[in-house]
This record gives structure tokens, sequence and C-alpha cells, in this order.
């Protein structure tokens, strides 16, 4: 093989005759980072020559200028300063001159030869220049051509574990992962966290497992209190640099439960001038609390309030025409319907009042909605506070019985027991015979006899109906359950029922009497609905008719309800889990799951079924044919 001779000098070239070479082989990413690599080259200087070649005209003559064969990049960063003047356009730069070989090949050799630096060398030379040298994140940046941003975040990839960042280094751990841990600067916790990783090694997943018993921002509890009012009692807002953690975590949760609390009770001396009876404080509501609740009613506002809620629809409807008119609203005029509604609603919602007398014998509770505002349910009675038998006698305060009243008691008095029993027996089968031809006075009297004995307390023996509505509390059953989307939806209803129907049940039935046939149907189905009782003591307990009517009213509990950890994976074995992912997922990602603890299991079970409609065998919809069938065999 014979020798070649490679041809080089070094000599300093004015930066307007360098040109850059159509021959290098770099075309993509060529234009990434020239800003930062000019700001880099004005701070430290040209820490590697460029390598050029003489270009040559058509007739192959030098014309005085240099083609860059390997340094494209820095040419470029070179002319951005020039043309920004912060360096003259004829600044003198050391160039390796190359007169022979392939401008292709150098430049090939350039690029390929050289090993980038790796992230974690970065992140530790930024980490050296803020504490050796007193650099802080804007000094960097500035030096780097990098926001001060960048860099803090660069800064705190390197307080990670040096045990996980030898892991980084070695490629068993992701960048990704590197930023997830970053999350706090505990390294024993850090590397406490990793060596219990099994299946699941997401990053998603390790900044749960980091921040156990931190509250999100966005927690309930952190929007009532408030972060501002949580950080000036002594909080620490732990955030995330890596990831949108929309606010940050609360770490002090027991500070942040005391604020919470002194904010309830100080919305509880309030309420107090109003007149309850009792006043209870809890931050999570007690939906098993067990009380009977009433209901403000109708009252007539005063004509000035009146008025005002005219003038105020009046100027509702003008300006959301004016809105209407133009692309885009003025924020002005928005602000402004904004303030009429609320006025509208408080000043409506003096239209509603409770009695007197409800107030003495009723109380209230104050808590926080999953929305974290302010939650107050007033018209909650104890069983001891409830009426006497006498307050709630059939006969209303300031007896209306007339005369003739007086006179059919008296005749039936005088009448033996055993006659009453026949004589009414005689009334009661002419009544079933003559309501079977009146349907529609059949629908007034279930829906009568069903209402009354949900919407008023100790009234189940004035309906002459042999009726015995049960509604069972379900909250005792299922903790959490008032929040439920079913459970909200029905006490929306029936709160919407109870402020129409009338305060005394003895007008009942002429208000049943009077609705028309859909609104009586809607009470009607309101009231059977609240009947409804499906639980099972156990797997024994089976009822075969609530699947009948499931079907007849196709219910979809994906709807209501979804598999996580805390509700179903943790509350069975770890063969049942597995089985759901097998069946939910796949055989493949069950096996996966085998070697996992029962929590971790659970973990990763929620996870890999969220996306999907997997439901528990007893929470399905069976088909008509099956829950009959079900029906009948239970019946024999």
């Amino acid at each position: 093989m014979g020798n070649s001779t490679t041809i080089t000098s070094t000599r300093e070239i004015p930066l307007n005759k360098l040109v850059p070479s159509p021959l290098n082989v770099r075309q993509t990413g060529r234009d990434n980072g020239i800003e930062e690599l000019a700001v880099s080259i004005l701070a430290h200087g040209l820490l590697q020559n460029m390598t050029v070649r003489p270009q040559l005209d058509e007739d192959n003559r030098e014309t005085g200028r240099y083609e860059v064969i390997a340094g494209g990049r820095r040419l470029a960063a070179l002319k951005l300063l020039a043309a920004q003047k912060k360096i003259a356009k004829t600044a003198p730069i050391s160039c390796i001159v190359r007169e022979d070989g392939s401008a292709r090949e150098l430049s090939l050799v350039e690029n390929v030869q050289r090993v980038n630096l790796h992230p974690a060398d970065q992140f530790e030379a930024f980490r050296r220049l803020n504490e050796d040298e007193g650099l802080g994140a804007e000094d960097i940046g500035a030096r780097f051509g990098v926001t001060a941003r960048v860099v803090r975040e660069r800064l705190k990839l390197a307080a990670v574990s040096p045990k996980l960042m030898a892991a980084y280094r070695a490629g068993a751990l992701s960048l990704d992962q590197i930023m997830a841990f970053a999350v706090i600067d505990d390294h024993t916790r850090q590397e406490e966290v990793w060596e219990s990783l099994s299946y699941d090694t997401s990053p998603a997943f390790i900044r749960r497992r980091l921040l156990q018993g931190h509250v999100s921002a966005q927690d309930r509890l952190a929007v009532f209190v408030g972060v501002e009012a949580y950080e000036a009692a002594g909080g620490v807002i732990l955030r995330d640099l890596f990831a949108t953690d929309n606010g940050g975590y609360l770490s002090d949760v027991g500070l942040l439960e005391r604020l919470a609390r002194a904010k309830l009770e100080q919305a509880a001396e309030a309420i107090r001038t109003e007149g309850w009876k009792w006043i209870d404080v809890a931050i999570d509501f007690p939906h098993a609390h067990g009380l009977r609740r009433i209901y403000p009613r109708d009252v007539e506002l005063p004509e000035a309030d009146i008025s005002r809620l005219e003038l105020i629809e009046a100027e509702l409807d003008r300006l959301q025409a004016a809105c209407e008119a133009v692309d885009e609203p003025d924020p002005d005029m928005e602000e402004r319907i904004n303030a009429l509604n609320a006025e509208y609603e408080a000043i409506d919602a003096k239209g509603r009042a409770f009695e007197p007398a409800n107030i003495a014998r009723a109380g209230a509770i104050v808590s926080v909605d999953p929305d974290g505002t302010l939650a107050v349910i007033r018209g909650l009675v104890r069983p001891e506070d409830e009426p006497r038998a006498e307050e709630t006698s059939a006969v209303p305060v300031g007896d209306t019985k007339d005369a003739a009243d007086d006179d059919d008691a008296e005749k039936t008095s005088s009448l033996s027991d055993r006659l009453i029993g026949d004589l009414s027996a005689q009334r009661t089968m002419a009544l079933r015979d003559q309501l079977a031809v009146f349907p529609e006075m059949a629908h007034v009297a279930i829906t009568h006899a069903l209402a009354l004995q949900l919407f008023y307390y100790g009234r189940r023996n004035e309906s002459c109906l042999n009726v015995l509505a049960s509604s069972e509390a379900l909250e005792t059953r299922a903790p959490g359950m008032g929040e439920s989307i079913a459970a909200k939806n029905v006490a929306a209803r029936h709160e919407a029922w109870a402020v129409r129907v009338p305060t005394e049940a003895e007008t009942l039935w002429h208000f049943v009497l009077g609705l028309n046939f859909s609104e009586r149907q809607a009470l009607l189905a309101h009231c059977v609905a609240l009947l409804v009782n499906a639980v099972q003591r156990d797997a024994a307990d089976r009822k075969p008719a609530a699947d009948v009517l499931a079907c007849a009213i196709a219910l979809d509990m994906r709807a209501y309800w979804r598999p996580d950890a805390d509700n179903y994976f943790s509350r069975v074995p770890k063969a049942m889990i597995l089985d759901a992912v097998r069946e939910g997922v796949s055989a493949e990602a069950s096996d996966r799951l085998r070697s996992l603890k029962k929590d971790e299991m659970a973990q990763a079970a929620e996870q890999l079924l969220a996306p999907m409609t997997w439901l528990p065998a007893m929470l399905r919809l069976r088909s008509v044919e099956q829950a009959e069938s079900e029906q009948s065999a239970a019946a024999e």
C-alpha cells in the first residue's frame, strides 16, 4: 500500500473570506442551536478550529476565499455574531487549511468520529460552575446561550442521587426516569423507590410513588384553603420542573387540614347566626349521617326584589344580544353579565326560606365540596329532634273539623269493633274493585302513598294503601357513595321535588291530583326508584329481579363506576386481579404482573385497565333471557 501525504497548515483567515462548503455532509439539523452556539463562542472563544480548503473557480484557480468543510455550524454562529455587530466582519479566524483529500470525506470524519458529551457530564459541569465558581442560573445561561430555566433544570438533574446517576450513565435509567426522580431531593427515598420498582417503571408511576404523602395544589383542600394561605402559614410546596404540576405539591398535609378546619369553623360561626339548633364541622361530608333532611319553601319576594329581577332580566337580554352581534365580546361586557347573573341568583335565593320551627329543630353540616368550595347542608334533623306524635297528627294546627265530622265519629264509636271491621272490609273490597277501573286514579293513589312516606316524617299510616316505602341508606354500605354520579343525581332530583311538595302532608293528595300526567309519572318514578334495594349480603344472596330490572332499563354501569386500586383491586385476591387483567387486556399483560406484591399489582392493574371497559362480573349487564331464567330458578 502506498503512502499518502497530507498537506495542512494553520492560518488566520478573515471571517468574510470564509464560505460554507457545498460538500459538507451535515444536512439535517445544521441550523439547530446556532444562537446558543454563538453565545458560547462569544463567551468562551472558538474552542475548535474549522477545517477549510481554498475555493477554486471554473479554471481551477484559487478565488481568495476558503470553503469550510468541517465546522459549518461554527461558521454560521460567527456570521450571526458579525451580523449582530458583536464581532467584526473581517475578524481573523484560526483555521486548519487542507489542500488535498476529499472534502466530503473530511467532513464525514469530523462528524462521525466526534462523540457527544453524555448529558450526565453536562449536568455535573453545570453543577460545578454553580457550586465551585458561584455562577447563578442566569450567568450560566448567558455563557452557554440557554435560558435560566434550562440551567435550573440541569442543576436539578445533577442533584439526583449519585447511585441513580450512575445507573443513568450505564443505560439502566432513561432521561425521563431521571427527570421523574428529580421531583424530590431526598436521595434515600429516591433509591428506595428505584429499588422497589418492578413491573411499572414509568416516569408517572415513579412520581406517584415519590409524592406519596403530598397533596396536589389542585386537591380540594388546597383549593379551599388557598396556596397563598398555606405558604403564609409556613407550608412548603414541592414543584416539579419537568412536568405540569398544576401549581406543585403541598408537603405538610397536617397543616393543610388544620387550616381547612379553621376556615370551616369561621364559616360555621356565620351560619350559627341563622338560628340553627346545631352546627357540625367536617372536612369530609358524612354522607352516611342517617339524618332526615328538610328543605326550604318558596316565599313571596318583596315587590322591590321582584322589580329588580325584572330589570336584571331585561338588561341581560340586551347584553346577550349585543354579544351575539359581535365576533369577540367586550371583556367589560362579559364582566357585567357575570355580575348581573350573580346578583340575580342572590335575590332569587331569597325566594326560598326554612320555616322558623324547622330551623329551631334542625341543624347544618359545614364541609368542603369536591371542587374545593364551601359546602353547607342545612335542614338535617336528628332522631331525638323529630316532631312528636301529636305534632304529626292528621289534623292540621287550628282544628278544621266541622260538626258533621264530629257526628260521624260519634256514630262510628257506637258500633262494635267486629262490625267496624266487617263494614270497613266491605268498603275496602269495593275500593279495590272500583279503583281497578280508574287507572289514572290508581296512579294518583300510589304516587300519594309513596310520596307521603318519603317526604314526610312519620306519616306512613295515613295512606289507605298497604305500601311500605323503605329506602336503604346505601352510604353505610359503600364509603364515598355520596360523591358518586348516581348519588348526586338522585339527591338533586329529590331536592327538586322536596321544595315543591306542600308543607302539610294533609294537602299532598290535592298536590298530586293537580299534577299533569307527565309530572306525576316523574314523581312516581322518583319515589319508586328510591325503593330499589339490590344490595347483597354475600355471594349467595342473589337478586335476580335486579338483573331483570337492569336489562329492562339498559343499565350500563360503565357510566357510573370504574375499577381502581382503592375501590376494587386492593379488595380482591391477587388471582382475581390477574384474571381481570387477562380478561380486560391480555394474557401476556397478566403474566407480567405475577411477581408483584399485592399493592403494586393493584396499582398496575388500575393503569392497564383504565382505558378499557372492563367490569366485574356482577356489574355487567346480563341478557334478558339469562336474567329471567335466573329469576325463575330462584323462585323454584
